[in-house]
C-alpha cells in the first residue's frame, strides 16, 4: 500500500518552514497532498487560487507533491484520497499542545488516520504565516523567511494597498 499524506494549513502564504516541511515529507511518503483548509477565525491576505498558485510554483520540482484545497474536515479530505497519514510541522513546544488536540480529534473521527510531526529546522522556528505578512507589510527584508515568488506576491499585495 502507497503512503500517502495530507499536509493541511491555510499557506497565507507558504513559508520556508512550510517548504521545509513538504519537502522532507516528500522524501518520507510515496505522495503528499498540500491542502489549504479553510479556517473562518482567519482573514486571508491571498485567496485561495493565489496561494495554490504559490506553493504549486514553489513545490513544482517535487513530483510527488499534488496541491488542493477543501472546504470541510480534514479527515474526509484524507478518505477523499485515501490518504494514510496526516503531516504537520512543530516550531516549538507552544505548537505541541494546540496539535495534539487537533490529532485526538482527527483520531476520534478516524481511528485509522495517523499523525505524524516533523519538527521544523531550527533556522525557521520563530516563522509563520502571521509574522511573514506583518514583516512584509513594512517592506523589510523577507527573502530568507519565504521563496522569491512568494516575496514578489507579497510585495505586489502591499504595494498595491499602499
Amino acid at each position: 500500500m502507497a503512503s500517502i499524506a495530507v499536509c493541511p494549513g491555510s499557506f497565507d502564504p507558504i513559508t520556508n518552514g512550510h517548504l521545509d516541511i513538504i519537502q522532507r515529507g516528500a522524501q518520507v511518503f510515496d505522495k503528499v497532498y498540500v491542502v489549504i483548509l479553510s479556517n473562518s477565525a482567519k482573514a486571508p491576505l491571498f485567496s485561495v487560487n493565489e496561494r495554490m498558485d504559490l506553493i504549486r510554483e514553489v513545490t513544482g520540482h517535487l513530483p510527488n507533491v499534488e496541491v488542493d484545497h477543501y472546504n470541510g474536515l480534514l479527515v474526509e479530505y484524507a478518505k477523499s484520497v485515501n490518504a494514510n497519514a496526516i503531516l504537520r510541522g512543530l516550531r516549538a513546544v507552544s505548537d505541541f499542545e494546540y496539535e495534539m488536540q487537533i490529532t485526538s480529534m482527527n483520531r476520534a473521527l478516524d481511528e485509522h488516520l495517523e499523525t505524524f510531526f516533523m519538527m521544523t529546522n531550527s533556522q525557521y522556528s520563530f516563522l509563520s504565516s502571521s509574522i511573514v505578512k506583518e514583516v512584509a507589510k513594512y517592506g523589510a527584508n523577507i527573502s530568507a523567511l519565504v521563496p522569491k515568488a512568494v516575496e514578489r506576491a507579497l510585495q505586489r499585495k502591499f504595494e498595491l494597498g499602499s
